[in-house]
């Protein structure tokens, strides 16, 4: 997102709500198939980058 200058407003359209999105990069919820699709469309990212498994936070 610093790279592209992105905010997380910017991503509401890729992932939902701007409260969907702050729970994505809090890590607390997890990105679903059609967002990783749309996030690899948008930021031209590869999916592999997206799906790698991580810890949620609570």
């Amino acid at each position: 997102m610093e790279e592209m200058h992105l905010k997380q407003v910017d991503l509401t359209e890729e992932i939902g709500s701007k409260s969907r999105v702050l729970e994505i990069l809090n890590r607390k919820r997890k990105l679903t198939v059609e967002m990783i699709r749309n996030l690899n469309k948008r930021l031209n990212l590869s999916p592999s980058l997206l799906i790698n498994n991580y810890q949620l936070t609570r």
